[in-house]
Order: C-alpha cells, then structure tokens, then sequence
C-alpha cells in the first residue's frame, strides 16, 4: 500500500473485545481518518512515516462508553466549581476536603458541592449536619446539595442567598427553621427541586473563559473514565442559543474530547410550545457533525409532566392541565420529524404521558422518530407493551444505586426489585440505553453504573435486585454502547469496534470481564481514544497522553482533589499551596492503611446518638 492510505493508528498486542459479533475478540486495530479501518488485519497495511503505533501490553480494551443521559453542557460550565464527593469513601475525608478548600477560596466566592454523592457511601453512614458544615467552613459560603432532595446552607451561604426569618417558602419546597423562624441552612424539596436549584443559582458563575478551561476539565474527566461520547438531556437554566456558547466555541476551536448529541429543554412554564416553535426554526435533529450535533427535545417538555423522583417524599400528584399541554407540544414535535425524550419516573405518569402520545400517534405516526422515556423506574409491563407498540425506547440510569434505600425504606423490598425492569425491557426488543442522569442525582463515573447493572446493590452495598433483573457484564457493556447508539440515531456508527465505525475505545486500568465485582466501580482508563486521537493516556501509555490543561481559576478544587474518588494526592495538594493532612481514601486499603478507618468508626460510634434528631425524626432510624 502506498504512505497515503497508510493507517493514522496502529494499536497491537491487546485483549480487545470488540462487541461485534462477527469477530467478537481480536487483538489488534488500525486507524485512518478518525474510522476503524482494520481488526486484526494490521499486517496487511503498509506503515507510513506517521503512523503512530501502540503496544497495547496485553490491556483489555472496549469500545467507547456512551452515556445516554448526562447534563455535561451545564455540568462543563460549573465543574471546575465543584468539590465533588463522588466515590469519596469518609465522611471524616468529606469535610476535611470541605475544611481545606474553604480556606483557598477567595473572598465573594462559594465552595459548592453539587450531587453525585450519598451518605451510605460513608463509613460512618450518615450525613453531614450543620454544626459540622459551619465548623469546616465558618466565614466561606457553603452550599451542599444531596441529590434533589435537599442541600445543606453554612451560616456564611444563608446570608449570601439573604434567607431570614421573613423569606417565604417557595410552592413545593421548605425552609427549615429553628424555634425561633430563623433559617437553620436545611433546603428541603417537597417535591420540587426548585428552592434547591434557585438557591444554587444565586452563586457566582465563573467568566466565559474559565467556563471553556472547566468544560474542557470536565470531559477529560470523562475520558478518565472512559467515556468517548454522551447524550446531553438538557437542563434548567440551559437556555439554547445563550448557554450553549462555551461548548460550540470548543467545537469551533476542535477542543472537543468528547462527542455531544444535545436535546432541547424548555425553560419556560406554560410557554413549552414557543420554545420549541422558535428551536424548529432555528437548529434541527442531526444538525451538526460526529462532535457536536442536535438530538432533539427534552427531557423536559411541559413542566406540568415533571414527576419528580425524590423517594423521600410521596409521588407527586401531576396537575389536569398536563394532557392538553404535553398533546399541544408533542404534536408539535412529531410534525415537524423531531425525535424527544421526556422524564417518567412513575408508572402512574407513564399511563398518562402513554395517552397523549398514543392520540397524537393517530393522527402524526411516531414512525422513525426514535423517541424514548428516561428512567421509568416503576413501568408495568402493560405500559412497556405501549411503548413497545410506539417504536419507542428507554434510556435508563442508575438513579436507583443513589436512592435505593430510601426507595425501599418508603414502597418495601418487593416493589424495588425492578426499578426498572431491565431484564423484561430487553426480553420485549425495546431499545434501551445506560447512562447516569449526572451530575447532581447520581455520579458521572459510568463504572458505578455499570456495577449497579450486573449486582443489583446500591452504592451503600444494599442488594435491590434479584437475578432475573440483573445483566451480565456483556449485557451490561452493551447497553453503555451500542444501546446507546439507537438515542442519538447513531447505530451502527459507534458501539463496536469493527471496521468502518467511529475510531472511539478505551484500554483499562483492569479486566472489566474478570475482575471481581465489587472491582468494577473502581476501573478507569488507561488509553482513551475519540476519533482516532488519543484524548487521555497514564502509567505506561501516559508519554501519549495530550498536553496538561491548566486549571482556572486557580483556587479551583479541581487543582487539589480532582473529580471521582478524589484521585489527586497529597504531593499534588502540597504543589498547589495547600498544607493538608493525610487524607484517607480507597488506595489506602491497597497499602495497609488502616489507622484512618478505625478513627472514623471511633467517631462515629460516639456521635450516634449526637445527631438523631437531624432531620427531627427524634430517633437514629434515618441511616435504616
């Protein structure tokens, strides 16, 4: 062959599951043009001067995971922000971690902790209460949101936000107070999430770039993962064009990491059907490139079908008017050929989404829109056979490794045994597509996930589901890939690594396929590549890893701690200025640490009874 068509990319000497069924196995690969070109054939090309070529040393690797359901738009915007908790395995490292970046923020700043986390993941098993928050952070406002159920306000953040005694309470949402009305820093959504999310907003943003410098941290963190393409459900607060800037300036700079499919949310209620009437007009369903492209609308389509699924609180009654506005906008959509999803938590909202889309299907056919339900947590089998019959698919999250729990602490074991009914979805042919619902109901990192598919348990370790509801590690790795594919219209374009497919696969830290279970939420990548270009690299690939990003602003917690699981260590804290202790975490285990663990359980031990009434309960049931 001559130079010309010589590959871009030569990988050798892997364990390469390619999820093709062809040729399931190989342990080569070549790359041109940013496609699979060859499997196991890579003999047959001639080597050109450029051809980079990688000894993969035996790594297993995968195809790329694609999360169906992730807000990284907005997430990329706020990420370097964040203290994330996610995969954080004490409470006492928790606050240390909240003690420490209190002291590196600027004055006028915030230290926010948005989602991803859940107190079961704690030794101790608890939350955090508010004594504890306000003495790791006395003066630097800190806002601590757990899942869309509550966050947690320090003394310095209530009077940021201007809450006294005379706020009012929003519809839908609580502001606990003491005895004497004053505001204590506990948000409670009951249901609605607004208080939390409008609380939220309230904070600083960062300037446009630093959101580019975040954006781009964000999808590297991804690429850690392994993760080479989502579907971006859209989000509160995620105008279209306004909030979409900083991600097209990265497309239009070829910053990207990571492919984006983005849906549509609508932002105003009782005003749902002129959104979309002015997005009709001025983007489209594939509008755009493999990078960055338009995928339709939601999840939120009409405000008034927004089941919110906090398990704390009872299921939400959705209000008369909802039939006649989600028909007036699904209408819309299906006319005009654009494929939707929309939030479904409950069986008893399906039932009624199903009538809508049932009468409009009679008049303007679903046929070829490839629409779907999120989450569908408690669908019966009668509403899984309709949206079988409306071509229709499920993207499912694990949501439910986050609030099993308090999910069976409210409907009993039984009733969570399929939340949702994976297996009885794959059983009918229905499409169905892995994701995570990140960043603030659940973590980001697909790993955890894929964990929760194949056990059933819950980050906490709780068993939720019995054989019959759980996956294999194939049937689960699917899912995450070409399941996927189907909700951005992409199949067989991406999901398995055969020729002619997107070049996007990862090489892992560990054998997804063999390790123990309980090993699984701890894989990352080793060898990340979207597009054929190399995205990620570490240990023995890091001499192909892509130029470092700086980190701005520069008192981010991004700098010290990293996203999931904390990864960064001390030496990289003490680089960046921050005099820290020890901090305990799961690579201790691997090296006998152990003096950490037995002090948190010491502490915990002694605080039982100390923080009972958190919640005003009166007792020390909440951690079941």
């Amino acid at each position: 062959m001559e130079s010309l068509n010589s590959p871009d990319l030569v990988l050798h000497n892997g364990r390469i599951a390619t999820l093709d069924s062809k040729y399931p196995e190989a342990s080569s690969l070549a790359v041109k043009d940013g496609r699979i070109i060859g499997v196991d054939d890579t003999k047959e090309y001639q080597l050109g001067p450029d051809t980079k070529v990688i000894d993969l040393k035996g790594s297993r690797v995968i195809p790329g995971l694609n999360d169906s359901h992730l807000h990284v738009i907005r997430g990329g915007l706020n990420y370097n922000m964040e203290l994330r908790w996610d995969g954080v395995p004490s409470l006492a490292d928790a606050l240390r971690m909240l003690k420490e970046q209190a002291q590196r923020t600027p004055p006028g700043q915030w230290v926010r902790v948005v989602g991803g986390w859940m107190e079961f993941q704690f030794a101790e098993r608890r939350m955090p209460t508010l004594e504890e928050v306000n003495t790791a952070a006395p003066e630097t406002p800190v806002f601590i949101l757990h899942l869309y159920c509550r966050a947690l306000l320090n003394k310095a953040a209530l009077r940021a936000c201007g809450y006294t005694k005379d706020t009012p309470n929003p519809p839908g949402g609580e502001i606990v107070r003491d005895g004497q009305g004053n505001p204590t820093g506990l948000l409670i959504a009951r249901p609605n999430a607004t208080i939390l999310y409008a609380t939220l907003a309230k904070g600083p943003k960062l300037p446009p770039e630093h959101q580019m410098n975040s954006t781009r941290h964000f999808m590297r963190e991804l690429n850690r993962l392994g993760l080479t393409s989502i579907i971006d459900a859209g989000g509160g607060s995620q105008n279209y064009p306004e909030d979409y800037a900083v991600i097209q300036e990265l497309h239009k700079r070829g910053e990207m990491a990571l492919r984006i499919a983005y849906n549509l949310f609508t932002q105003k209620p009782k005003q749902e059907k002129e959104d979309f009437a002015r997005w009709i007009k001025m983007t489209g369903p594939g509008k755009g490139d493999d990078f960055f492209r338009c995928n339709g609308a939601g999840e939120m389509l009409v405000f008034s079908a927004a089941d919110f699924e906090d398990f704390l609180e009872p299921r939400p009654d959705l209000p008369a008017a909802l039939e006649g506005e989600l028909k007036e906008v699904v209408s819309l959509l299906a006319a005009n050929k654009w494929p939707f999803r929309l939030h479904a938590t409950y069986e008893e909202s399906i039932t009624r989404f199903l009538n809508v889309f049932e009468e409009v299907n009679r008049s303007t056919p679903f046929k070829g829109l490839n629409w779907f339900f999120d989450h569908c947590e408690t669908v019966s089998d009668r509403n899984l056979e309709r949206i079988k019959a409306l071509g229709g698919g499920i993207a499912i999250q694990h949501r439910m490794a986050y609030q099993g729990e308090y999910f069976m602490d409210r409907y009993g074991k039984k009733a969570a045994e399929r939340t949702p009914p994976i297996r009885k979805m794959l059983e009918m042919g229905i499409p169905v597509g892995a994701g995570t619902d990140a960043t603030r109901v659940a973590s980001y990192n697909p790993w955890v996930s894929l964990y929760w598919m194949v056990t059933g348990k819950t980050v906490g370790g709780v068993s939720m589901y019995p054989d019959k509801n759980r996956l294999t590690r194939n049937e689960a790795l699917r899912l995450y890939t070409q399941g996927s594919s189907w909700f951005s219209s992409e199949s067989g374009k991406k999901g398995a690594i055969a020729a002619g497919q997107l070049a996007d696969f990862v090489a892992l830290t560990d054998d997804y396929f063999s390790v123990p279970d309980e090993q699984i939420k701890g894989i990352e990548s080793v060898l990340t590549v979207v597009g054929g270009k190399i995205v990620y690299a570490k240990d023995e690939f890091a001499t192909h890893a892509p130029p470092a990003i700086p980190v701005l602003p520069e008192w981010s917690p991004v700098k010290v701690f990293g996203g999931y699981g904390a990864p960064l260590d001390i030496r990289k804290a003490a680089r960046a200025g921050v005099p820290v202790q020890h901090r305990h975490s799961a690579e201790c285990h691997q090296h006998g640490c152990h003096h950490a663990l037995q002090q948190l359980f010491t502490t915990a031990k002694a605080a039982r009874n100390r923080y009972a009434d958190f919640f005003g309960s009166g007792c020390d049931c909440f951690a079941f």
